[in-house]
């Protein structure tokens, strides 16, 4: 069974497919403020913009980043 976790921060969601990671390391050397690994959890979704986060995600070899946007569900949107 395959772990896949949600990582949500005002309308952007971020998901990570454990099984299709090939750990190309690629979206901690494009974007470490929000995916590193020493901290808990990997993946901080107020250390960037959406815009920027969205684009490293969409960087990812393997496709086992991906995201969603949705209503926002805060009153004030930071990221």
């Amino acid at each position: 069974m395959s772990e896949v976790k949600e990582y949500t921060r005002d309308r952007l969601t971020v998901i990570w497919d454990a099984a299709k990671c090939t750990h190309s390391g690629r979206c901690v050397r494009g974007l470490p403020t929000v995916f590193n690994l020493q901290q808990r959890p990997w993946i901080q979704l107020d250390k960037a913009t959406i815009e920027e986060t969205m684009a490293q995600v969409d960087r990812c070899p393997s496709g086992a980043l991906s995201y969603r946007l949705g209503a926002d569900i805060s009153e004030e949107s930071s990221i």
